[in-house]
C-alpha cells in the first residue's frame, strides 16, 4: 500500500531512520520547494503521477556483510546480475542497494578509507557528512533534487584520505524490483589531495507496466592533483524515468572522469557535469546512450570552466532504433578568467532506420580570447555500402548491423573495466 507524500510520510521516514532535527528541517524544506517546482521545460515531456509512486520501500534492517546473510531470493538475483562474482575478482568493496536501502556491504580494502551507505555515514561522520552534503547540488535547483532531498534514502558515501589509491575499484550497484517503486539515493565522494578513486556503479531494475522513478544525486568533490573515474552502466527496464543530477567540483591540477553508459529507461535526463574549479583542472566525459522501442534519452555532459589552463573533453555516442529518441544536451561555458582553456565536444549518432531520432542541444559559451572551443556533430544511417561489404564476407545483416554498431562505440568500450564491456556488449546484442 502506497502512502502519500506529505509532511507526515516525511516525518515517520526521518524518525525511522533515527536522523537529528537538522536533517528533519532540510527534508521539509525541500519538500516544500519540490511542491513549488515545474517539471524542466525542456526535454522528454514527463507524464509522472506522484501519487502512485512508492517513496519507501525496507527489505532489511540492517547491512550485512556476508552473502549468506542475505534472503536466497534476493542473494540469487544479485548472483545472476554478476555482482556478486564481480566482487570476488575485480573490486577492493562493494556496496548494494535494494529497493530504497543498502543491504549489503563489503570493504575488502585495509587503507583508511571511509565508505558505507550514506544512511550510515551521517550517523558515524556527522560533521563531515555535513560539511558535503547538499553543498555542490542544491536541493531547490530542480523539481526533481527537490524531491530527491525530501525523500531520499540509501546511497554511497567515499571518502579517501591525501595520497591514497586504491589498486581496484570500489562499487555501488542499485536495483529496484517492486512495481511503481521511488528509488532516491544520495552518493557523496570525496578525494583528497593526491588521492585517487575508481568507482563503478550499475543499476537495472525489472519491468511493469506501471512507471517506476529514479531520482538520484551524486556530489563529488576532487583535490588537487587527485583523480577519480565514475563509470556507469544503466539497464533500467522501459517502464523508469531516470532523472539523475550528478556533479562533480575539481580542484587544482585534478581530473575527474565521467564513463556514463545509457541502455535502458522510459526516460532519461542526466548531464554529469564538472566545475572545473582550479587551474590546470581536467573534466573528461565519455558517454554511450542507446534508445529504441519508443525511449527517450535526453542525456549529454556540463563543463564549466573556471580556473586557468583548464581542460574539457565530451564525446558523446548515441545510437536510435524503433522510434527511439537518443539527444545530446550539452553545456560548455569558458569562464572570463579560465584563460588559455581548452575545450572539446565531439557528438556522433547513428540512425538504425527511418523512424528514430537524433538531435543535439549545444549551450557552448567562450568568455576569453586565449581559449578554444571546438564542437563537432554528425548522423548518419547504417551504411549500406558497408552492409553490403560485410554480407559479401557471409555475416547476415542482423550480424552486419552489430558488428557496425560494436566498432561505432569502441571508444565508449575501451574506457570500460573489463567485466562491465562484457556486460555492455551483451546487453547492445540483446
Amino acid at each position: 500500500m502506497k502512502e502519500k507524500l506529505n509532511e507526515e510520510f516525511i516525518k515517520q521516514l526521518s524518525r525511522k531512520k533515527k536522523e537529528p532535527s537538522w536533517m528533519l528541517e532540510f527534508r521539509l524544506r525541500a519538500y516544500q520547494e519540490f511542491l513549488k517546482l515545474d517539471n524542466p521545460n525542456f526535454g522528454p515531456h514527463l507524464d509522472i503521477d506522484f501519487d502512485e509512486i512508492l517513496y519507501y520501500k525496507s527489505t532489511s534492517e540492517k547491512v550485512e556483510n556476508d552473502w549468506k546473510k542475505i534472503e536466497e531470493n534476493t542473494r540469487g538475483l544479485f548472483g545472476d546480475l554478476g555482482v556478486i562474482e564481480a566482487e570476488e575478482k575485480y573490486l577492493d568493496g562493494v556496496s548494494n542497494q535494494y529497493e530504497s536501502e543498502v543491504i549489503y556491504h563489503h570493504q575488502k580494502t585495509k587503507e583508511n578509507i571511509i565508505f558505507m551507505s550514506t544512511d550510515e555515514a551521517l550517523k558515524k561522520h556527522p560533521d563531515l557528512f555535513k560539511k558535503y552534503f547538499n553543498s555542490l547540488v542544491k536541493y531547490n535547483e530542480n523539481k526533481y533534487t527537490a524531491l530527491n532531498g525530501a525523500v531520499w534514502s540509501g546511497g554511497t558515501f567515499i571518502y579517501i584520505p591525501p595520497f591514497t589509491k586504491l589498486d581496484r575499484p570500489l562499487q555501488s550497484y542499485f536495483r529496484i524490483d517492486t512495481e511503481s517503486l521511488g528509488q532516491f539515493e544520495r552518493t557523496i565522494i570525496i578525494v583528497g589531495d593526491y588521492a585517487e578513486l575508481s568507482y563503478i556503479e550499475g543499476c537495472t531494475a525489472r519491468s511493469y507496466s506501471k512507471n517506476s522513478l529514479h531520482a538520484g544525486v551524486v556530489e563529488i568533490f576532487i583535490g588537487n592533483h587527485a583523480k577519480c573515474r565514475y563509470s556507469t552502466i544503466q539497464n533500467w527496464s522501459t517502464d523508469v524515468y531516470n532523472l539523475v543530477t550528478k556533479r562533480a567540483i575539481v580542484e587544482k591540477y585534478g581530473l575527474m572522469e565521467w564513463v556514463d553508459g545509457n541502455i535502458g529507461s522510459k526516460v532519461t535526463m542526466k548531464y554529469p557535469s564538472c566545475i572545473l574549479k582550479g587551474d590546470y583542472a581536467t573534466g573528461n566525459s565519455i558517454s554511450i546512450a542507446y534508445a529504441k522501442e519508443n525511449q527517450f534519452l535526453d542525456a549529454g555532459a556540463k563543463m564549466i570552466h573556471l580556473g586557468a589552463y583548464t581542460k574539457s573533453n565530451i564525446v558523446s555516442k548515441s545510437i536510435a532504433e524503433k522510434k527511439g529518441v537518443a539527444n545530446y544536451r550539452g553545456t560548455t561555458m569558458i569562464g572570463k578568467n579560465a584563460h588559455h582553456s581548452k575545450a572539446h565536444i565531439k557528438c556522433d549518432t547513428i540512425l538504425l532506420d527511418e523512424n528514430s531520432k537524433s538531435d543535439t542541444y549545444p549551450k557552448n559559451s567562450l568568455n576569453n580570447d586565449t581559449s578554444t572551443l571546438e564542437h563537432e556533430a554528425s548522423v548518419s544511417k547504417i551504411s549500406a555500402e558497408k552492409l553490403f561489404y560485410l554480407k559479401s564476407k557471409g555475416l547476415n545483416e542482423f550480424q552486419a548491423k552489430e558488428l557496425l554498431i560494436m566498432g561505432f562505440i569502441e571508444d565508449f568500450k575501451k574506457e570500460l573495466p573489463m567485466e562491465y564491456a562484457v556486460e555492455l556488449n551483451r546487453l547492445i546484442k540483446e
